[in-house]
């Protein structure tokens, strides 16, 4: 089987994901929130793909978290040069190994963004987003084509709740949470 992802290919599409998650940010209204993005992350189907990619970021940065989430290994990298999208600067990649699904497009999948909030739970993270953005009720509550998803994805060692709001469109996500993953790996070491 050969990759169908490369180095190359997430080059030259960055520039599409980065239009696409621009006007889906517009579409939510989030855009004038100004949310720092912390990190993007990448879907791949093939161990081999990974380990490809793991060794393309690893020239661009360095791994800073090497962690079991949900039993399949997630790798970040913070990079020497942030990725840009439009006026945020992205300094991490996730590059998680594949589980059991098959992703139909490999390459940019998600970014996350960080709401500045004190909330421990995806209710106080929505009531918190609702609070500054109220524009997304009808989309919280069910009532546009847009998804979303409420989880509190936590690594072995994590201390720090982190709970997140996915909102997925077509085969692109944002996903929103209230700490940064520099400080959830951070959390993850003390």
């Amino acid at each position: 089987m050969t990759n169908a992802i490369s180095e190359q290919v997430l080059i030259d599409t960055w520039p599409i994901f980065c239009d696409r998650i621009t006007t889906f940010l517009q579409e939510l209204g989030l855009k004038q929130l100004k949310l720092a993005c912390d990190h993007t992350a990448l879907r791949v189907n093939t161990v081999e793909a990974a380990e490809a990619l793991s060794v393309y970021f690893q020239r661009q940065g360095k791994v800073i978290s090497n962690n079991i989430i949900n039993g399949r290994p997630i790798l970040i990298f913070e990079l020497n040069t942030p990725l840009i999208m439009g006026q945020m600067k992205i300094d991490c990649v996730e590059l998680p190994y594949p589980g059991n699904k098959q992703y139909p497009i490999e390459g940019w999948e998600h970014i996350e963004l960080v709401l500045a909030c004190t909330a421990t739970t995806c209710d106080e993270l929505k009531q918190q987003l609702l609070d500054m953005a109220p524009q997304l009720a009808p989309v919280l509550s069910g009532q546009s084509a847009i998804k979303v998803k409420m989880s509190s994805p936590q690594g072995e060692h994590e201390r720090l709740a982190n709970p997140t709001i996915a909102f997925k469109k077509d085969d692109i996500c944002i996903k929103i949470h209230p700490h940064g993953i520099k400080a959830v790996i951070e959390s993850e070491r003390q």
